[in-house]
């Protein structure tokens, strides 16, 4: 697991650099925002639920074999307590050329503040009602 940098900002910061590491395809970044608990989890529309660290960083590996992905989170809906955030976005996705969303899913983001700053504890995301499923492992830009 990477060494954890200290995220002393909001859970709002944490989100912000979990969609920027997506779309930079930036692994290392991408785990080191996660919670060092290995009870995380993580569901991409259409799979199966991962848990833990192993899980997780090989399945945004396989993921980002494609290049990385362009995800805008919009429509936030947040809850929040001192230890911890939810946060129910709407994620447009996007490919690389064409600035239109080629797809839109629901996420769930749930953050825990830790020693080391907030972290992610949970990922689930879905395909939005009304939309095709899609197959995250052969679409170039869906997680």
């Amino acid at each position: 697991m990477p060494a954890k940098k200290q995220l002393n900002g909001s859970a709002d910061e944490v989100e912000i650099a979990f969609y920027d590491a997506l779309s930079r395809a930036d692994l290392d970044t991408l785990m080191s925002l996660w919670a060092e608990d290995e009870e995380i989890v993580c569901i991409h529309p259409g799979a199966s639920r991962l848990i833990g660290h192993a899980a997780i960083r090989s399945s945004w590996e396989a993921i980002f074999e494609r290049g990385s992905v362009h995800i805008h989170p919009v429509q936030l809906h947040a809850t929040h307590n001192m230890l911890t955030a939810v946060h129910s976005v709407i994620e447009e996705v996007q490919h690389q050329t064409d600035s239109a969303p080629e797809a839109h899913v629901l996420a769930t983001n749930v953050y825990v503040k830790t020693p080391h700053g907030w972290r992610i504890t949970m990922h689930h995301a879905s395909v939005a009602v009304g939309k095709p499923p899609l197959d995250l492992f052969k679409a170039s830009v869906l997680h």
